[in-house]
């Protein structure tokens, strides 16, 4: 299948499709005329993409997981390894995201939000 059904079948759209075969995380064939062609499995491949990135793995970490997802000889410690890791970036990630609300909550609760032209938020910004 060309790249516009690859996309339609994937639900990825075809510069997502062109970007993972640019960074070799897909090698499509090639028909006669050059064209891409798209089996299958390349469909798989783009669906099993499609899904981590959802997740928010890194393009390193699904090149990592699409290669143990294609050795059947893996250790699912390794895919585990993984997961864990991106789980522990997820809750710093977290930790940063609720620092930031504390703060700006602080900032917000200190603004009387009135005519004056005061204003702690401002300040806040300012340091």
């Amino acid at each position: 299948m060309n790249i516009g059904d690859a996309a339609e079948a994937s639900g990825l759209p075809p510069k997502t499709i062109r970007y993972y075969e640019e960074i070799g995380l897909l090698q499509p064939d090639r028909r006669g005329n050059n064209y891409r062609d798209y089996s299958g499995s390349h469909i798989h491949s783009l669906r099993f993409l499609a899904r981590a990135r959802s997740l928010g793995f890194s393009i390193e970490d699904c090149r990592q997981l699409l290669s143990l997802y294609g050795d059947r000889c893996r250790a699912s410690a390794d895919v585990k390894a993984i997961a864990r890791g991106h789980i522990e970036e997820i809750d710093r990630k977290i930790g940063e995201l609720e620092q930031m609300r504390a703060t700006l909550s602080a900032l917000v609760d200190a603004c009387h939000g009135d005519a004056r032209p005061d204003c702690p938020i401002l300040e806040g910004l300012a340091g």
